[in-house]
């Protein structure tokens, strides 16, 4: 059955007009439906999902007879929180101070996903532009239709979760099928294999996956996981694929140096799990973390940045001129009995882009539900199993906000747990003004998780009110923890000075910790070891950022240009 197009506008001419565009371009794919008023296309709109088929898209003017058209659209959400909405203007109506406010308070609120000029020529390119960026986005929160790739596991194993997070981050389409159902037997049935080893990733015409590693998965799907020995090394090595190392790769290949990128798990670090990032320069109607990074990726790549993923960096040493750096398999393969022998990578010089981690929650119960139920941070994946859940954000951050805002589209009830007496000391006014008005997203302040329980997926968790020995028992079926952050800097030689948190120290603070007799004080993002760099949030004293982030690694390109065009250049082999 054919998703709906819905187009809504008291003008018959311009709705007319609209018909005609989308019709033409659209109507092979969707059904295209037009209507003159609010309460028409809202009856359509129930009644077209009571019929089980979806609602790709709903158009409507600002200015229809008896309400507004960002009320109606954010009547739509509350009935198709999957919906992409658009508000119709006429080419000009940015200068209408009315219609600007409307625009600007819709998107503060999230009430419209973006404005949309109406067309007024044909084919008027430029509103196509702006529909099938919809439909994409929209396609992108359906499941797939005779995919390519089918996973079957226990929704509640820690395992499959894993594995749906790791293809959600590579942006591989896929379908996740409960072991029990119909569509699983069909799928395992088809492809002749057994289900005694879970989860199976199953591939057409291809050998299917029993318990895959995260290095098969990349293997499988043509991501590189081991390098070829060229002999020469590269010019720099960026250690992390979160925002500032990739602007890194993409500054350092664009220049001209040979750049290599190694990453442990997927593309985008914490800013990939964003779900909708909308203060970054050039993407007005915001932009997901994963599809930012994704661009990136390919940005980099193009210029000739050659990524290794699945792969952690162990040490960093000096030898012959050259840093190398020992490189292991990540996560390690508990099914092995020993680990495999360190492959090595040589540079000339070293960013270290690894961003952070979410500090892990300490309390009782709560390592064996990870992945069942506890979560750190939010992947789409997730997000969309959420489906009629009761969870918990615990955070005050603006990846929390964003979260929040994200799993209220499919969880029954959303609650942000947060230690201070308000979000106004952490999470940006854009964010605190959205949750506001998504009536299924409350607030306990002054609030703190003691305890969680469950078996074999989490049910409830204890909170504590700060200052208080009062405890109170709720029911939770997901957490999603957001809890500050550390670096991940403790495999880093002692010689690369850090604070006392484990930040990386740069520039004029790291020069205390330079070796005697250096010749130079560090570079501005320069570590006390000459040649490795640092950029982002393993950065101490960094903006943490994602914008910031970025211009930390292509600043940090420019200053190794500098770096490798000193005569003494080469590190020495005795430091």
């Amino acid at each position: 059955m054919k998703p709906m197009i819905l187009v809504v506008d008291d003008d018959t001419e311009e709705l007319a007009r609209i018909r005609r565009e989308l019709h033409a371009r659209y109507a092979r794919h969707y059904d295209v439906k037009c209507q003159t008023s609010h309460e028409e296309g809202e009856r359509l709109v129930e009644r077209v999902l009571g019929e089980g088929r979806e609602v790709a898209l709903v158009l409507t003017d600002q200015w229809l007879p008896g309400t507004t058209g960002v009320k109606f659209l954010a009547d739509i959400k509350e009935i198709s929180p999957t919906t992409k909405r658009g508000l119709l203007v006429e080419w000009g109506a940015w200068a209408d101070k009315d219609t600007t406010r409307a625009i600007v308070e819709a998107m503060t609120l999230g009430h419209i996903d973006y404005y949309v000029l109406k067309p007024w020529r044909s084919p008027d390119e430029l509103f196509h532009r702006t529909i099938t960026v919809f439909l994409h986005e929209w396609s992108r929160t359906q499941p797939a239709e005779n995919p390519q790739i089918a996973v079957v596991g226990r929704q509640t194993a820690k395992r499959s979760s894993e594995l749906r997070d790791l293809l959600t981050r590579y942006r591989i389409d896929h379908a996740f099928y409960e072991v029990d159902s119909e569509q699983a037997r069909e799928v395992v049935e088809r492809a002749g294999v057994g289900v005694n080893l879970l989860p199976v990733v199953v591939r057409r015409g291809r050998e299917p996956l029993r318990n895959p590693t995260n290095a098969q998965i990349a293997d499988a799907f043509g991501v590189l996981t081991r390098l070829e020995d060229s002999g020469d090394p590269f010019d720099v090595a960026v250690v992390g694929a979160g925002p500032a190392g990739l602007g890194a790769a993409v500054y350092g290949s664009s220049e001209g140096l040979r750049t290599l990128l190694v990453e442990r798990e997927a593309i985008g670090g914490q800013a990939g799990s964003s779900s909708l990032i909308r203060n970054y320069l050039g993407f007005a109607k915001g932009i997901s973390g994963n599809e930012l990074a994704q661009q990136a990726y390919q940005q980099a790549w193009v210029f000739g940045t050659t990524f290794l993923m699945t792969k952690a960096v162990q040490g960093i040493r000096q030898e012959d001129g050259d840093f190398v750096l020992d490189l292991g398999p990540w996560p390690p393969d508990p099914r092995k009995a020993s680990p495999p022998a360190p492959e090595t990578a040589r540079a000339r010089a070293v960013i270290l882009t690894m961003g952070v981690s979410y500090r892990r929650l300490e309390v009782p119960g709560i390592e064996d539900l990870i992945g069942t139920g506890v979560f750190y941070g939010a992947s789409g994946a997730e997000a969309q199993a959420m489906e009629g859940r009761e969870v918990l954000v615990v955070g005050g951050g603006n990846s929390a906000g964003q979260a929040a805002a994200h799993l209220a589209n499919h969880a029954k009830q959303v609650t942000i747990l947060v230690r201070s007496d308000s979000l106004a000391a952490s999470m940006s006014n854009y964010l605190i003004r959205k949750i506001d008005n998504v009536e299924n997203i409350t607030a306990r302040f002054r609030s703190e998780v003691v305890a969680v329980h469950g078996e074999g997926w989490l049910e409830q968790v204890t909170l504590a009110r700060r200052g208080s020995p009062e405890r109170e028992t709720v029911r939770a079926e997901a957490m999603f923890l957001f809890v500050g952050a550390e670096p991940h800097t403790g495999w880093l030689p002692s010689e690369v000075a850090r604070d006392r948190w484990g930040f990386v120290l740069t520039g004029r603070e790291a020069s205390e910790s330079c070796p005697a007799g250096s010749a130079r004080e560090p570079l501005l993002f320069e570590t006390s070891v000459p040649g490795i760099f640092a950029a982002g949030d393993v950065r101490h004293g960094s903006a943490k950022r994602c914008a910031a982030a970025v211009g930390e690694g292509s600043t940090a390109i420019r200053l190794i240009h500098e770096y490798l065009a000193e005569p003494s250049s080469e590190p020495s082999s005795d430091s």
